[in-house]
């Protein structure tokens, strides 16, 4: 295997490899386009990444033409066909060149000149060097536009500093979409000015009564930026019109008999719903989702729309005609779970399929797929049965049955140019701790990485796990709880 090539998860497209190698000098610098503010932010991104574990001072400079001892990141002369996200990347033995059309690609390259580093590069002190990366060429870019993660923030509240701990994690392997499951009936996470209830007593609790907690509008507005600075686009859900209790039991006027029910810490599913025959719901629905536009620069809204069960089809079909309106008129994109494609869906609904439905029938009429199948993508499944924590109501999910399925070929009827791509939900009814997220989250979110961004072309398990025993070391670099799956060889030291 190529030098160049085996330790980088999502693997590129293309290298080729010379089997020499780049050391970083002493008086190191990290070289940027000039005149190019967004370059140069990148720029300090990979300094700061690198300066804890190097000792070394890396100063980020500005000049057009690579010089020797020098990682230079530029737009210029890149080749357009690599598209937004797409870059190339050049190690000679006497320095790098990382150009990209958009600032998006160079991010992403930034990205693998980290993981071609030593593994120890990830830790935040300083560690002994040499501090060496393979030497060759190397060409990427993304199979799939889409390529995110949910966490349910509603059934288990994470604070802010965990959300940004995610986004690092997501943005080393190359993830753009951060989908956050805000309201359910358990919790309703996002503060929302006019309906202040909502947050204040709906997100005062979780399930079996741990504490709530919700984001204000000024610490999501900060998440949105933080995300934005890592070419992540927040998509936020707002679940209706079932998982709706938290904001029945904020507001009696919400409910069809006037009365609110109690708050709720259990588990189960499908027995809440809005009224459908109260214009109070409608204005409910356009204030929130409005304040919530306003707040998000990414172009989508997710409206949930699963299992609706208590709500009556007439009901439903009143609901997804009332909420893709709204949606739009707030100049945004509707995401629904795959149980939407049962109503008339609008020009560019995108629907997210994760168990039998009728994604295929949407895919027919023209609407985008995100592909997140339970048996396969559900991270709060649990390994196998000895996994601590988790459901397994989907079967268990290894790391092989989360890299085994071809996302341009999984539902039949649901082609390729179909898909918008992938995503890999974590729902937390079992799961109140963020080191608990990351123990299911990884290392299975590294094959759903690989799927949203790899070639399908050449894809084999052996390979894939003989890289991903290499991230053994990084995970740990970067103190993530993972779990030591038994069907990695890991490395007897990590």
């Amino acid at each position: 295997m190529s030098p160049v090539m085996n330790t980088v998860i999502p693997r590129p497209s293309s290298v080729l490899g010379t089997g020499r190698s780049f050391e970083l000098p002493a008086d190191a610098r990290i070289l940027v386009q000039p005149n190019a503010p967004e370059v140069a932010q990148i720029g300090e991104f990979l300094a700061a990444a690198l300066r804890p574990a190097t000792g070394l001072a890396l100063p980020v400079t500005a000049g057009a033409a690579q010089e020797r001892g020098t990682i230079h990141l530029t737009t210029a002369a890149a080749d357009p066909a690599l598209g937004a996200e797409g870059y190339e990347l050049l190690v000679a033995p006497h320095g790098v060149l990382l150009a990209a059309p958009r600032p998006a690609g160079l991010f992403r390259g930034v990205q693998t000149i980290r993981q071609l580093l030593p593994a120890a590069v990830e830790r935040r002190t300083v560690a002994p060097g040499p501090w060496t990366l393979p030497t060759g060429v190397l060409r990427d870019a993304p199979r799939f536009a889409w390529r995110g993660a949910m966490l349910d923030v509603a059934r288990h509240f994470f604070p802010v500093a965990d959300v940004k701990r995610y986004l690092d994690l997501l943005a080393y392997y190359k993830f753009n979409v951060l989908h956050l499951h805000l309201t359910d009936d358990q919790g309703w996470r996002i503060e929302i000015k006019s309906w202040p209830r909502l947050a204040e007593y709906g997100g005062s609790t979780a399930v079996d009564g741990a504490p709530g907690g919700y984001y204000t509008q000024e610490q999501y507005a900060d998440l949105a930026r933080y995300a934005a600075e890592r070419y992540i686009t927040i998509v936020p859900e707002i679940d209706m019109p079932s998982h709706t209790n938290a904001a029945l039991a904020s507001y009696a006027l919400l409910n069809c008999e006037g009365e609110a029910p109690a708050l709720y810490t259990g588990t189960a599913v499908g027995f809440s719903t809005l009224c459908m025959g109260k214009e109070t719901t409608f204005r409910f629905m356009d204030d929130v989702l409005g304040e919530l536009a306003a707040l998000t620069p990414g172009p989508y809204l997710h409206i949930g729309g699963d299992e609706a069960d208590s709500t009556s089809p007439e009901d439903y079909q009143t609901f997804m005609r009332q909420v893709q309106a709204i949606v739009q008129s707030h100049g945004k994109t509707v995401v629904g779970w795959g149980e939407i494609a049962q109503a008339p869906l609008t020009p560019g609904t995108m629907v997210q399929h994760w168990r039998q439905d009728l994604t295929p029938q949407a895919a027919a009429s023209g609407h985008k797929v995100i592909l997140s199948p339970a048996g396969k993508t559900y991270l709060d499944m649990k390994y196998d049965e000895a996994t601590p924590f988790g459901l397994s109501w989907a079967g268990y999910v290894t790391v092989q049955d989360a890299f085994a399925w071809n996302p341009g070929a999984y539902l039949a009827g649901v082609g390729e140019d179909a898909v918008a791509g992938v995503e890999a939900p974590l729902w937390t009814e079992t799961i109140p701790t963020f080191a608990e997220a990351e123990f299911m989250l990884f290392p299975r979110l590294l094959a759903v990485a690989e799927l949203g961004w790899s070639p399908a072309a050449g894809r084999t398990w052996d390979e894939f796990r003989s890289r991903l025993a290499h991230h053994g070391p990084r995970l740990e670099g970067l103190g993530v709880n993972f779990f030591r799956a038994p069907e990695i060889d890991w490395p007897e030291t990590l």
